[in-house]
């Protein structure tokens, strides 16, 4: 298993959850880019968002219905839910996953 966020899914890297679902789990960027920036990662591996939606739309729509949550409690409603697919696009871990970020932090 070189996949990181495998390992971050399967507990071999212990990470703070900040929220989990049947098929999914937020928890911090480590590098992040605005003062909120969280990643939501499906529990199991999909190379990308378009992988993931092809294979398991179920998981995917819990996947962003866990985004959500975790953008509307963690943000004042002004937030955005990006993937990247592919390494032209910018994706440099190839598990599926969105990134939540915004400015405008609730306290």
């Amino acid at each position: 298993m070189d996949c990181i966020f495998c390992k971050i899914t399967s507990g071999v890297i212990p990470t703070k959850l900040i929220a989990e679902s049947e098929h999914a789990v937020a928890f911090n960027d480590i590098s992040p880019r605005q003062p909120v920036h969280i990643l939501v990662v499906p529990k199991e591996h999909y190379t990308d968002v378009a992988d993931l939606t092809e294979k398991n739309p179920s998981a995917l729509a819990d996947l962003m219905a866990l985004a959500t949550k975790v953008a509307r409690e963690k943000t004042l409603g002004s937030f955005r839910l990006t993937f990247n697919t592919g390494a032209g696009a910018g994706q440099t871990v190839f598990h599926a996953h969105a990134h939540i970020t915004s400015t405008a932090v609730r306290d």
